[in-house]
């Protein structure tokens, strides 16, 4: 991994950011995995972080039946949206990714939904996802049979989380992850087959000369922090 955080304060603010990103309480587990997949931050380096950030009033604790969980308390959010600019965009966007890998939808509580409507000799099929407090999804597809939308609402009843980032995938330009989340579902051994049985793909090659150069790097933009340093 090219990039990595390694500044307590980084890793404070990175912690921040994903439970403003995820909305809901969750288990340290849970968030542990989701920091530490991508590889950005070393584990002990996280539970270090995450054992002084949970002591303060940025974060919330509450017991539930199934445990402690920890969400984002409204001075943690602000924290979060000032630093955010100390992560750069590749962990961020790379984060929420794995974030939605991570939580299924029966954990964050979303319930999907499809229901088809005849009109005028069309079927229109209904699809949401929602949650208990907004909706994550809808969509309408209009079908010119019934055989054809009682397939389409099948597809969608039987995996409506591979739909929704297959969605989300192509909307954000992230193939890969569209490959990875079909992997994942679908048992492909790899993301050739992906490619393989869903495009005609062209092989071209570039020479040397037409290679293009990497740009200038730029310079790092100022940081700050918000914590404050153990004397």
């Amino acid at each position: 991994m090219g990039v990595r955080l390694r500044e307590k304060d980084d890793i404070k603010t990175f912690i921040l950011y994903l439970l403003m990103q995820i909305e809901h309480p969750i288990d340290l587990a849970t968030l542990n995995d989701i920091a530490v997949t991508d590889d950005f931050v070393n584990q002990f380096d996280f539970m270090d972080a995450f054992y002084e950030i949970s002591n303060t009033d940025l974060i919330a604790k509450e017991t539930t039946p199934n445990g402690e969980v920890f969400s984002i308390t409204p001075k943690g959010r602000d924290a979060a949206e000032l630093l955010k600019g100390n992560i750069v965009n590749t962990i961020k966007e790379r984060s929420a990714y794995s974030a939605m890998k991570l939580l299924s939808f029966s954990r964050t509580g979303a319930v999907s939904k499809s229901k088809i409507v005849e009109s005028d000799g069309k079927y229109s099929l209904s699809c949401s996802i929602k949650t208990s407090e907004s909706s994550i999804m809808s969509f309408d597809i209009v079908c010119d049979s019934k055989d054809k939308a009682l397939s389409f609402k099948d597809n969608f009843d039987s995996k409506p989380e591979f739909i929704y980032r297959a969605i989300l995938s192509v909307i954000s330009g992230d193939m890969n992850y569209l490959a990875d989340s079909w992997i994942k579902d679908e048992n492909v051994d790899t993301v050739g087959d992906v490619v393989e049985s869903n495009m005609d793909t062209k092989t071209t090659t570039e020479s040397e000369e037409t290679k293009v150069s990497e740009p200038p790097k730029k310079e790092a933009p100022k940081r700050f922090s918000l914590f404050k340093k153990n004397k």
